[in-house]
């Protein structure tokens, strides 16, 4: 008779093995799990050299970060106001790239939804006769 040949670990074997698995895991010493997070790398990466801004918009900047300082300056530590600082200034960039974007008050937005594919357009039933009353 044909005799099929397993090849592999049968269902008995495969729930130990996985009971052992997950005993072992457990024994994992609390140590590990809880060891120091490594340092970040955005603290360790250099900082990026800032954009070169006109002098409107650097004034702009400027201004931005002295407001937001004014308001919640005490959150910060000097490396958050640095970060701080540098986020500002490439938030500056793209705002005078979009402000350098021409626009007139006819056009229309840029982004609106159109279907991909028009479909036809079913013609409204003919509403149904009502039977007819019996006297």
């Amino acid at each position: 008779m044909n005799q099929l040949r397993r090849s592999g670990i049968s269902r008995r074997q495969f729930a130990h093995r996985a009971a052992v698995l997950s005993a072992t895991a457990s024994i994992v010493p609390a140590a590990s799990v809880f060891a120091a997070a490594p340092p970040l790398a955005l603290a360790q990466a250099p900082p990026e050299p800032h954009p070169k801004l006109s002098a409107e918009s650097q004034a702009e900047a400027d201004g931005r970060l002295q407001q937001i300082l004014a308001l919640y300056g005490a959150r910060f530590s000097d490396e958050e106001k640095t970060f701080l600082r540098q986020i500002n200034q490439m938030t500056q960039q793209s705002l005078d790239r979009v402000r350098a974007f021409p626009l007139d008050n006819g056009d229309s937005p840029a982004l609106y939804l159109k279907p991909l594919v028009e479909r036809e357009k079913k013609k409204p039933e003919a509403p149904a006769a009502s039977p007819a009353k019996k006297s």
